[in-house]
């Protein structure tokens, strides 16, 4: 293959990046405005719940970007945009919910979690096993902070009268946690 050609290859990928990336960001573009114009229509204040969506959409492109061929280190790309996609589903829960409180202990979804998850899906998508090795132990340790967090906060110091919920549902979890690994063995 000749310098042309490799040109050629390169600029075509190049392009088809660009088009991935200014897909994604029109998709939600349109699903922003939609919802927006829904709201608008049948007079219901969705305008209070969009704004998440300007952390999550940008944190999106950044994971899809991450795993681009082009790009050779994705990592901080997908270590960034799994902070921001988890912080825009963190704050669209927390404005659904108005459980604001909830950052207590919420913050360990962002920071080992979101780390772990991002480097998980990146390693997996890459053949990488020490990511994906890794990127499971993080998450595992943010779940394990997330839900011992929730539970003192919420159970223990009644927090927020999500404590009621929270309960069954850490339950319910430790639960299906337990019957999974009994499953491996």
């Amino acid at each position: 293959m000749n310098n042309n050609q490799q040109q050629d290859l390169s600029t075509a990928d190049n392009n088809q990046q660009k088009s991935h990336v200014t897909t994604i960001i029109g998709l939600g573009l349109v699903l922003i405005g939609f919802v927006i114009l829904v709201g608008e229509i049948f007079n219901i204040g969705i305008g209070r719940y969009i704004w998440p969506f300007f952390i999550l959409i940008p944190g999106a492109v950044l994971l899809v970007l991450s795993n681009q061929k082009t790009i050779k280190h994705g990592e901080p790309l997908v270590i960034l945009g799994s902070i921001f996609t988890m912080l825009g589903l963190l704050f669209f829960y927390q404005t659904i919910t108005n459980h604001w409180v909830s950052w207590a202990y919420a913050w360990a979804l962002i920071s080992p979690t979101s780390f772990g998850l991002g480097l998980w899906w990146y390693g997996n998508q890459n053949n990488r096993e020490n990511l994906v090795k890794t990127g499971k132990q993080l998450a595992k340790i943010g779940a394990i902070i997330f839900i011992a967090g929730a539970a003192f906060f919420e159970i223990i110091l009644g927090l927020s009268k999500y404590g009621r919920t929270v309960t069954p549902v850490l339950l319910i979890g430790v639960g299906i946690y337990l019957l999974y690994q009994s499953t491996k063995k």
